[in-house]
């Protein structure tokens, strides 16, 4: 039995359910099955009606759905608030898409003969996400994968199980059927020894995972074998480059944000804040000042951040900070580490011992070699550093490896342009935010955060259907393409006079 506890009140008992063994996984997946080919054969535009009316029921529940977001996982409201809007806005722009799943009408190269494609869904669906995003993210794979015809195995997090079971319960209120939507909460090992069955019988066509670079290589090398390619939404580094003549107010906003909303827990947070040498002391100073004064705390209270997702979630961030080296200065707070009464941070916002909270950490001197440097960190910790050209800054933002998120903060058009063409993201932000997504603009990153598949927007449709080709040759007779060839006369010695 696991127990789902509020993060900001270990003592406030969210929920609790039985976690899922492997071969209800593989029994999820066979129901799958079973019911896809049905659900493929609903038009494309009356599925597409189907996760409109997901989308208003999602909109009539927000704000209830939001405060359970909230309560789960620790999301500052307003944040959680913006979270399930990107789940009506997803459902909102494929409701659009059930009536442009477009292929094309292509000429031949033969008379009487025409030539077609068509998207096919791949069959059936394991879609494993993180708790950080318990409700846009599992949009991103979900609404997508239905309107094309697929059916849908969902194993969330089980920290944010309440949340997805309320979710689940949205869509088959909307129309979608039980059996072609089931959320099914496992945790990860259990979901890692059944995926090898699941892939071995043929009973999964697709695998979506966001989550850990590591667990991602492991996925993709099981897939792999089974000649699938995965969606694969991983970690990042993600660096914000700030050139002399950026906004400084603008580059303080964004860097906050980036840096320590969500208490840092998000893929697209601010690894690491790379500073122009000649304004580094100014940013520096105001940045650090910015993030001292920031309230932290209770998630309904007008705050920065609230508490991490879980005890787990702040173990594996005070293992990070043992990365911290003597070359380090350590900025953000009056403590490092869990926030306590005997490690407490000014301006705390509620009891801190009730919940599982963070002080902010700014290091500085951040470089190369340093595993601060190389590393995701997941949490409410951000990286410092100073760079003299940009060819520097370049290869700092793109030394490590991974390729998620990036920003630059400039008013140099020519900079921009410079940054775009050789910076490794799959994202790239001017004068905003690392951290942000808008449902109609592809999402995916490079490298070490990802294997090239991209999310939201038309993009993801790539992920959940495959081409068909189709050839129909009305001629009565056999037409042999490349061999059969029409040639037209004409004279290749003409010369005008």
């Amino acid at each position: 039995m696991y127990v789902s506890t509020n993060p900001a009140d270990l003592a406030d008992e969210v929920a609790r359910y039985e976690l899922a063994t492997a071969d209800d996984l593989l029994a999820a997946a066979r129901r799958g099955n079973a019911a896809q080919e049905q659900w493929a054969a609903v038009p494309a535009p009356a599925r597409g009606r189907v996760l409109a009316q997901v989308g208003r029921l999602i909109e009539a529940n927000k704000e209830a759905l939001a405060r359970l977001v909230t309560r789960e996982i620790g999301k500052v409201h307003a944040e959680a608030l913006g979270e399930v809007q990107e789940v009506i806005d997803t459902c909102d722009f494929f409701l659009g898409e059930g009536r442009r799943l477009y292929g094309q009408t292509v000429p031949s190269e033969m008379p009487d003969k025409q030539l077609f494609t068509f998207r096919m869904p791949v069959g059936t669906a394991l879609i494993i996400t993180a708790a950080n995003f318990p409700t846009a993210v599992p949009s991103w794979y979900i609404v997508p994968a239905l309107l094309t015809g697929n059916a849908v195995v969902w194993k969330p997090a089980e920290t944010a199980g309440a949340v997805a079971q309320a979710m689940t319960a949205i869509f088959h209120a909307g129309g979608v059927p039980a059996d072609v939507l089931q959320c099914v909460i496992a945790d990860g090992a259990t979901t890692g020894a059944a995926l090898p069955s699941l892939l071995e019988q043929g009973l999964v066509q697709k695998v979506g995972f966001t989550g850990s670079t590591a667990v991602g290589r492991s996925i993709g090398e099981l897939c792999g074998r089974h000649l699938q390619s995965p969606c694969l939404e991983l970690g990042g580094k993600n660096p914000m480059v700030v050139m002399p003549d950026a906004d400084i107010d603008l580059v303080i906003e964004g860097a906050l944000f980036a840096g320590f909303g969500t208490a840092g827990q998000r893929c697209t947070s601010l690894g690491t804040l790379w500073v122009h040498r000649s304004i580094y002391d100014t940013v520096k100073s105001r940045w650090v000042h910015a993030v001292e004064q920031a309230r932290v705390g209770d998630p309904m209270q007008d705050v920065l951040f609230g508490p991490m997702i879980s005890e787990t979630y702040l173990d594996n961030h005070l293992r990070h900070l043992d990365w911290i080296e003597p070359h380090h200065k350590v900025h953000g707070s009056t403590g490092v580490g869990r926030i306590t009464t005997t490690n407490p941070r000014t301006g705390f916002v509620g009891d801190p011992e009730r919940g599982v909270f963070a002080h902010p950490t700014i290091v500085e001197g951040v470089m190369p070699g340093d595993r601060l440097y190389a590393e995701e960190t997941f949490g409410p910790l951000v990286g410092l550093g100073v760079f003299d050209t940009f060819d520097e800054a370049i290869e700092l933002a793109n030394g490590h490896g991974y390729g998620l998120s990036s920003a630059i903060y400039t008013n140099d058009p020519r900079t921009v342009w410079r940054f775009r063409e050789r910076i490794s993201a799959g994202m790239v932000s001017v004068n905003n935010s690392t951290s942000g997504a808008e449902a109609h603009l592809p999402f995916g990153g490079n490298g070490k955060s990802g294997n090239g598949s991209r999310q939201s927007g038309i993009w993801v449709l790539d992920q959940f259907t495959r081409w068909q080709a189709v050839n129909w040759d009305y001629s009565g007779r056999l037409q042999k393409a490349q061999m059969d060839v029409m040639e037209l006369p004409y004279d290749p010695g003409f010369r005008l006079p």
